[in-house]
């Protein structure tokens, strides 16, 4: 009796050890996969593009620009974009693919019935009906490899999905802010043209009285046009970026939103550690798992090369009109087993372990890339930061100093001891850096949105 226990539980080991299958190789893990795809990039303490707050990176970026109209259009943008909705689709679809790719190491089961009497059916007067069951045994892995990949691509979906969002949100908020210097911009164009009409008047004034001449006027008049197109520009520019917004939040392009002009000064954020970006970013994490995938897919073609099994049982009962048969006990019971040993397939299943295998090379490839573009794209948004602070003060600098020579131009027209020229050459210096100063505090905006979405915060705080 001992014995026998002792050879039943033996058995059920065996079997459990069979059932269980061979280990499949892991993936490498997020620090070994970093260290071999970037191997001659040397991860700096801090970043090195200026001074910088390394505390942790916030979610919720949006909020901090303080404008309820920019956070409704995100808003809309979310729920009706049709990119997003072509992302979300293709989650569903990923995470379709995973749940079928893991009901295969279930246990199938079909019934199959057929009938028909003398003059009917299929003409051989034999009704059918069974039940068939099978079982694959994963004894090499290579139904559990598909499931581990179609859960990884499942994986890469949803954070492809995240980063989506994140951009959509980073484009509305930067076309806002385009169509807020554009209409800023139009209002300065507006005011010069104001300036140079009333130039072109006492142009004329002089002529008139005779202290003037015919190039004054004509130089005074071909300002105003050019003030004038600036502005019809700027027209142009702030009803194109409103289109943008509108398009991104599913709504008619008919530039029909207000933006305003304010241009307010972003405050500092904390940008973290140049180590934690690759662990935060979701296009990073994305091709991570995409790695992962094509290192299960490997698993999956290797796997294929080797003997398949399959348990299967099955129930059956057939019955005749038209004969009868003899000797045939119904229903039927039968168990066995398939082997299915792929011999000679002309190259086929090694091929596809050599196409699954390059499809590792290029994702590890492009998991370097988007991880090189990732510290990048932080430098260079920190650059441009530091870069556009310091233009701002300059910029603040010399309309002050153009304003004070502007003055000191109209007095001496005035007065006689000067010309139209100098007045006009000041007034456009004045208009320039105007025009600049209005242009690099919006750039300061959109580099700042460029910021938040190289750190890979959301735009949203988490609830």
């Amino acid at each position: 009796m001992a014995r026998r226990r002792i050879a039943a539980i033996g058995s059920l080991a065996a079997l459990a050890a069979l059932l269980s299958g061979c280990p499949i190789p892991a993936p490498p893990d997020s620090q070994q996969l970093r260290t071999d795809a970037l191997p001659n990039t040397k991860v700096p303490e801090q970043w090195r593009a200026g001074p910088s707050d390394p505390g942790d990176v916030v979610k919720g970026w949006l909020a901090q620009f303080g404008d309820p109209m920019l956070e409704k259009l995100v808003a809309e943008a979310m729920a009706y974009n049709t990119d997003l909705r072509v992302a979300a689709a293709r989650v569903e679809a990923a995470e379709a693919a995973a749940r079928a790719a893991g009901a295969t190491l279930l246990p199938q089961v079909n019934i199959l019935a057929k009938g028909g009497g003398k003059m009917g059916g299929d003409g051989s007067g034999l009704n059918v009906a069974g039940l068939f069951a099978s079982w694959e045994l994963d004894l090499w892995g290579r139904v559990r490899s598909q499931r581990y990949a179609a859960t990884a691509q499942h994986e890469a979906a949803v954070l492809d999905l995240a980063y989506a969002r994140n951009s959509i949100a980073a484009m509305v908020a930067k076309s806002w802010f385009l169509a807020r210097e554009a209409t800023a911009q139009r209002a300065i164009a507006t005011e010069m043209v104001q300036s140079s009409q009333g130039l072109a008047g006492l142009a004329r004034d002089r002529l008139r009285i005779g202290k003037g001449d015919e190039y004054d006027v004509v130089q005074a008049d071909s300002s105003v046009l050019s003030y004038r197109d600036a502005a019809l520009q700027a027209d142009r520019a702030r009803g194109e970026a409103l289109r943008a917004v509108e398009i991104l939040a599913g709504r008619y392009p008919g530039a029909d939103v207000d933006a305003g002009m304010d241009l307010p000064r972003p405050p500092p954020i904390p940008v973290g550690l140049p180590s934690q970006i690759l662990e935060r970013r979701p296009d990073v994490r994305a091709a991570e798992r995409r790695v992962a995938a094509a290192y299960y897919n490997v698993a999956e073609a290797r796997a294929a090369r080797l003997p398949r099994i399959a348990l299967t049982a099955s129930v059956n009962t057939v019955s005749s009109e038209l004969f009868f048969m003899k000797e045939r006990d119904n229903p039927v019971w039968s168990v066995g087993g398939n082997l299915l040993f792929p011999l000679f397939t002309g190259g086929a299943l090694q091929a596809q372990v050599d196409v699954r295998t390059a499809e590792q090379k290029a994702a590890f490839a492009e998991f370097a890339r988007v991880g090189s573009r990732a510290f990048g794209e932080v430098e260079n948004a920190l650059a441009a930061s530091y870069n556009l602070d310091a233009r701002d003060e300059t910029l603040a600098g010399a309309i002050a100093a153009n304003e004070r020579g502007l003055g000191f131009s109209r007095v001496r027209l005035e007065v006689g001891s000067g010309d139209q020229r100098a007045v006009l050459q000041q007034l456009l210096a004045l208009h320039g850096s105007r025009a600049s100063h209005v242009h690099v505090r919006a750039e300061r905006l959109i580099q700042r949105v460029n910021l938040h979405l190289a750190l890979g915060g959301d735009y949203v705080a988490a609830p």
